[in-house]
């Protein structure tokens, strides 16, 4: 997978050179382009793990920023509306996740969202312990994090 990682970045780095434009429309499409050509060339290869991850990890980058972006105007709103709307709580998520890069990527990613805050996890690493700003139903909140960052996060390391 390193090697193909490698050969992408090769060929993205002499389509940037060849065409002469330095800026990041310009690499991302020789990004693009180098990783079609790669596929295309090492179609029948056995080990295509990379042309499955790279999107997972497209996917997962916007999917997080999706979730930022929504965090941000919720927070924003609540900071400049008179009215009180949030309805604080810690909630236990039970992990699917495994590992402890696993659980430490699901923590910092629910934390880098604001209005929630990674706090702990259990000592038999089967529960992350979360607080945030806005809990209406418990069951929903759980949910959202399983079917999100912790369903992607499960993709990614796969």
């Amino acid at each position: 997978m390193k090697n193909r990682f490698l050969a992408n970045l090769l060929l993205t780095f002499i389509w940037v050179a060849l065409t002469g434009g330095f800026t990041f429309a310009n690499i991302l499409f020789g990004f693009i382009l180098s990783y079609f050509l790669l596929f295309v060339i090492t179609r029948g290869a056995s080990k295509a793990r990379y042309f499955k991850l790279v999107p997972k990890l497209i996917s997962f980058f916007f999917y997080f920023l999706y979730q930022l972006i929504k965090a941000n105007v919720q927070v924003a709103w609540e900071v400049g509306t008179p009215k009180y709307h949030m309805t604080p709580g810690i909630v236990g998520v039970p992990l699917d996740v495994t590992s402890d890069g696993q659980i430490t990527m699901l923590a910092n990613m629910i934390t880098l969202t604001p209005g929630t805050l990674s706090l702990d996890v259990s000592e038999d690493k089967k529960v992350l312990y979360v607080y945030s700003m806005y809990i209406t139903n418990k069951e929903d909140f759980i949910r959202d994090i399983k079917n999100g960052f912790e369903k992607r996060i499960l993709e990614i390391s796969s």
